[in-house]
């Protein structure tokens, strides 16, 4: 081969690359250097391309750039971006839960974007605490004595068993030693707790003389842990945190209750306990998770008699699993919106939505795409929500021109994200969980990867 004929002659120098106007406006983008990189980047993958025989040709100095702007946008693509949840799960713990009301989205905004009073006392000038605020306004809310917040539901509980059990022994139900998302055990957060797990009762029975003839010496905490994402039916039986208070009071034990889902306000069906009733029935400390059904960012709620939660808020462990500021903002922001104006919280407003709306909006979608059938689904809060409760949904189902698995790759990789389900081989786009805002979003990411 000849130097004129090699290829590698032809490739264009970064210099004149950076010279023409769609490298100009990269370079806005972008930045300089980036792009810069970008292009020397590209250039070297041609150079072993050609070198290997794997590319006869040079491509022009436009092909070069237009590659290099591909680099880029994948380079500065977000890990943490926007998706559309059409699963039909509402609280989807690989989603992010609850979705944030515009008033705790504003909240997070302002303090995010400068300083705020985090730890100190605007009246008197001196160091103040952080979760001050929140306090007043959970005590408001559910009538408790004292109350705390953490950075998640599984720090509430780490923190209450290590500060009242540690050195003890804690009595806990066989039938509520879950397991839930991501590993979380609840014997692993005992033994973290530095207390011994004393098991009760059978998997689907636990009486309350179980936990009695269970209490010694070492005994310092029952426990009362909420099942989360499942139920166990049939032939069971479980103690009730009304009855279980009564025998913490006999023996001078403290009795904590998870809830799990912090559930502010009573279901029409009333399944799931309150946070409010778990404390009249006679829990000393309750704990629930922020991002769940109480609508806002992920955090740990701890509430309960002041004594109890006075010495949580005095052990070293709270410096590790505290708030941060903008966590703080949204948590705060979302209570207020619970004792003003609960039908402002997107949970609350997603849950209560009626077949009718849900189908409505499957329609404006499937007359957006041109295409598909609607179906009558059925949708879950997720979570560890609301378990037992399946909510009545709709979906449009569309036939692709590709494999369903790659249908659904391909709307994952979109800008938004699209979430969808597959079911049965088909796949749904369940209307539970997407916004009216989001559908003409929606519709362009089906038309271009899915519909025929």
């Amino acid at each position: 081969m000849q130097d004129g004929d090699n290829p590698l002659r032809s490739l264009p120098q970064v210099q004149r690359l950076l010279e023409m106007p769609s490298a100009t406006s990269l370079c806005a983008e972008f930045g300089r250097a980036a792009v810069t990189q970008a292009l020397r980047d590209t250039l070297q993958e041609l150079r072993e391309q050609i070198g290997a025989g794997a590319l006869v040709g040079a491509p022009d100095a436009p092909a070069v750039v237009a590659h290099s702007a591909l680099k880029l946008a994948a380079r500065h693509r977000r890990g943490l971006r926007r998706t559309i949840n059409a699963t039909g799960i509402l609280l989807h713990t690989n989603l992010g839960r609850a979705p944030l009301a515009a008033e705790a989205i504003a909240a997070v905004a302002e303090v995010a974007a400068g300083y705020c009073n985090l730890e100190f006392d605007l009246a008197t000038g001196q160091r103040g605490s952080r979760t001050q605020a929140l306090e007043a306004l959970l005590i408001e809310l559910t009538t408790a004595e004292a109350a705390l917040a953490v950075n998640n539901g599984a720090a509430a509980i780490l923190l209450a068993l290590s500060a009242l059990s540690h050195g003890g022994e804690v009595i806990v139900s066989r039938g509520e030693l879950v397991e839930i998302g991501g590993g979380f055990r609840v014997p692993d957060v005992i033994r973290q707790g530095g207390a011994r797990l004393v098991e009760v009762g059978a998997t689907n029975k636990t009486r309350l003389e179980d936990y009695r003839a269970a209490i010694g010496p070492g005994t310092r905490v029952l426990l009362k842990v909420h099942q989360s994402n499942f139920r166990t039916i049939g032939f069971t039986s479980a103690t009730s945190i009304a009855e279980l208070a009564g025998l913490a009071r006999e023996h001078d034990l403290a009795l904590v209750a998870d809830l799990g889902s912090g559930l502010l306000h009573e279901t029409p069906d009333g399944a799931e306990p309150t946070l409010r009733q778990a404390l009249l029935d006679g829990a000393d400390l309750v704990t629930c998770s922020g991002d769940k059904l109480l609508g806002g960012p992920q955090a740990g709620l701890i509430l309960g008699r002041k004594a109890l939660v006075d010495r949580l808020r005095d052990h070293p462990l709270l410096r590790a699993v505290r708030l941060d500021k903008m966590s703080l903002a949204a948590l705060e922001a979302t209570l207020r919106l619970h004792r003003d104006m609960p039908e402002r919280i997107p949970v609350r407003r997603m849950l209560a939505q009626t077949e009718a709306v849900l189908k409505e909006r499957a329609e404006r979608l499937q007359a957006l795409v041109g295409g598909g059938a609607l179906e009558r689904t059925e949708a879950f809060a997720g979570g560890g929500a609301l378990p037992e409760e399946r909510i009545a949904s709709w979906a449009l189902t569309l036939q692709s021109r590709i494999t369903v698995e790659e249908a659904a790759g391909l709307l994952r990789s979109g800008d938004p994200a699209v979430i969808a389900r597959i079911n049965e081989g088909r796949l749904l786009l369940d209307m539970l969980a997407v916004a009216d805002g989001d559908l003409a979003e929606l519709g362009a990411a089906l038309r271009a990867a899915v519909i025929r």
